[in-house]
């Protein structure tokens, strides 16, 4: 029942409104955030063994008949 009275006591206030523009936006940021961090451990892990993954494949294709 509480909750019910501080989301009716939010809503009357104008602040439900204010709320949920921010939690979306920070959303937003959040998940860019996220892609850039998954962005950057690609490419640095691309970079660190992208050698070393390439001499892989090259080892078994030259393997191959």
């Amino acid at each position: 029942m509480s909750s019910l009275m501080v989301s009716v006591i939010s809503f009357i206030a104008g602040v439900k409104e204010r709320f949920t523009s921010e939690e979306k936006g920070a959303t937003a940021v959040e998940y860019g955030l996220l892609v850039a961090l998954i962005a950057a451990i690609i490419v640095g892990a691309v970079g660190f063994l992208g050698t070393d993954i390439l001499n892989a494949f090259n080892t078994i294709t030259n393997a191959l008949p």
